[in-house]
């Protein structure tokens, strides 16, 4: 009896490597997360970066479809995909920011310096908008359409075939 508990860690160890193998080992780090596509928007209510006035969501996408804008003043690949903004900007694209878990101030002071590519921005200053949304992480970008459903996403930081995929979306 106690040489097979003498072989329980060694019987332990070789299921986790098997686990290890078939989970991590077989899984492909470039399948993105995409919950929330085909759902409604979260029901959100925030408030507006300039002035603090409470905003609601999907009064804004009611407006027409839209791209929602999870990013960061302290986020370097948010710097990165900031260029892409702009050019949906130009566009005429209707861009909404979502300041995420970043101080007001600094967030005015990174849209001074970069430019601002957004028809409104709103602050997620404790990230639970970010949870709503199923956000793993900034940047990400949500296609959301007049009805409220969110239509596409995309993880990181946009380039500029990502964003020509999330504007086919949005019609």
């Amino acid at each position: 009896m106690n040489r097979g508990l003498a072989f329980l860690p060694l019987i332990a160890l070789v299921a986790l490597g098997g686990l290890f193998y078939f989970y991590a080992l077989r899984r492909d780090p470039q399948v993105q997360p995409q919950a929330m596509v085909g759902k409604p928007m979260p029901d959100l209510t925030l408030p507006t970066l300039r002035g603090g006035q409470p905003v609601r969501l999907r009064a804004i996408a009611a407006e027409g479809p839209m791209v929602v804008n999870f990013f960061a003043s302290w986020c370097a690949p948010c710097e990165i995909e900031h260029p892409v903004l702009m050019g949906l900007k130009g566009r005429g694209v209707r861009v909404i920011g979502v300041a995420y878990k970043d101080a007001p101030s600094n967030t005015e002071a990174f849209l001074t310096r970069m430019g601002d590519p957004f028809v409104n921005a709103v602050v997620d200053r404790d990230g639970a908008a970010g949870v709503e949304f199923g956000v793993t992480g900034v940047p990400e970008t949500y296609v959301v359409g007049r009805d409220g459903q969110i239509r596409a996403k995309h993880t990181g930081p946009l380039g500029d075939a990502d964003a020509e995929r999330l504007v086919k979306a949005l019609r």
